[in-house]
C-alpha cells in the first residue's frame, strides 16, 4: 500500500482502505475490531480518540498498532498507523504518522518533528484545503463529508463527487470520507479519489471484518481513475 499517486503510464496501485477508530460507536472492543478489519483488507487505521488524555491513549494506541500490525503481518501485508493530531503519541509509538484535524500544527511542523518518510495527513472540508494541504507538504488528505456520515450527526452538506473530483487535482491522494461504503466505493474511485475512510461502515456493524472485506472487495474491483487534467 503506498500513499503516492502512480506516474502516468504505471499500473494503479491498489486503493486504500483506511479504518478511522471511534470507540465510543463500535459494537466490538476497539482492539478486537480494528485487529478483524485489518485482517480482511483495511491498510491504515486512523486513531482517532479525542476524548482520552495522554496517558491513556498512548496505552490504547500500543494495543491497537500492535494488534493492526500483527493482523497485516498474518496476511503478509503492511499497515500505516496515524494517531489524530498527537504528534507526541505518535513519535512514542514509532513508525507511526500523524494525522491533523483544523486545531492542529500544521503539516511543516509535523513533518520537521517526525522526519521524511512517515505519512502526515490532514482532513479538509473543501477542495481549497486540499490543495493548500498539498503545498504545505501533506502525504494525503482526507475530504469530508462526501455523502452523509453514519457515525456522527451530518453537520455541513454533503460534497458530493464533484468536490471530490476538483481535490483530486491537488496532486496528493485524497481519501473520501462520510457514508463511504461499497455500494458507493466505485462511486469515488471513478472521481479520482485513492481510497476510502471509514467509521460507521465497519465500526457500527456486529461483525467489522466482514464489513471491511466487503468494501475491500469493491475497492479493489473499482479503478482508480487519473485526476482530470
Amino acid at each position: 500500500m503506498t500513499l503516492h499517486r502512480p506516474a502516468a503510464g504505471m499500473a494503479a496501485a491498489r486503493p486504500i482502505l483506511c479504518l478511522v477508530t471511534d470507540r465510543r460507536v463500535c459494537r466490538l472492543p476497539l482492539v478486537a475490531a480494528v485487529r478483524d478489519a485489518v485482517a480482511a483488507g483495511v491498510d491504515m487505521v486512523q486513531l482517532r480518540e479525542r476524548d482520552l488524555g495522554a496517558a491513556a491513549l498512548l496505552a490504547l494506541a500500543k494495543e491497537v498498532a500492535e494488534a493492526a500490525r500483527a493482523a497485516a503481518n498474518a496476511r503478509g501485508a503492511s499497515v500505516h498507523i496515524v494517531v489524530n493530531r498527537r504528534i507526541d503519541i505518535a513519535l512514542a509509538l514509532g513508525d507511526a504518522g500523524v494525522h491533523l484535524g483544523f486545531d492542529a500544527v500544521g503539516p511543516e511542523d509535523a513533518r520537521r518533528l517526525l522526519g521524511p518518510r512517515l505519512p502526515v495527513g490532514v482532513s479538509a472540508h473543501a477542495p481549497a484545503l486540499v490543495a493548500d494541504a498539498a503545498r504545505a507538504g501533506a502525504s494525503y488528505a482526507l475530504l469530508a463529508p462526501i455523502f452523509v456520515p453514519r457515525s456522527k450527526a451530518q453537520e455541513r452538506p454533503a460534497l458530493g463527487t464533484a468536490a471530490l473530483a476538483e481535490a483530486a487535482c491537488a496532486g496528493i491522494p485524497v481519501l473520501a470520507q462520510g457514508g463511504c461504503d461499497a455500494s458507493n466505493a466505485a462511486a469515488v474511485l471513478a472521481a479520482g479519489a485513492r481510497g476510502v475512510a471509514v467509521t460507521g461502515a465497519v465500526l457500527m456493524t456486529p461483525d467489522p471484518g466482514a464489513a471491511a472485506a466487503q468494501i475491500r472487495r469493491a475497492l479493489d474491483h473499482a479503478r482508480i481513475m487519473p485526476p482530470a487534467a
